[in-house]
């Protein structure tokens, strides 16, 4: 696996979920997005679900999921590195 390819994909990824995510919090809220080349390609509402279909549909693992919420994500010790 291509770590750096993964990290520009998931960065990329983000990027793009971020000017969506307004249009389709109302029908998608809590479900999940899979990305690919910033793109959501599928919502599911677990993330079994979700890692399945990523398998599936990616073989080479290059790939995003992203939880369609407004809430914001509380990444404890690493929401407070760099401030």
């Amino acid at each position: 696996m291509d770590i750096e390819r993964q990290q520009q994909e998931v960065d990329r990824n983000y990027d793009a979920f971020m000017r969506m995510l307004g249009a389709i919090l109302p029908e998608h809220r809590d479900q999940l997005a899979l990305m690919r080349d910033g793109r959501i390609v599928g919502y599911y509402d677990t993330p079994r679900q979700a890692l399945c279909a990523a398998s599936e549909l990616f073989p080479d693992e290059i790939f995003s999921i992203q939880e369609v919420t407004d809430e914001p994500i509380d990444l404890g010790f690493w929401s407070h590195v760099g401030h």
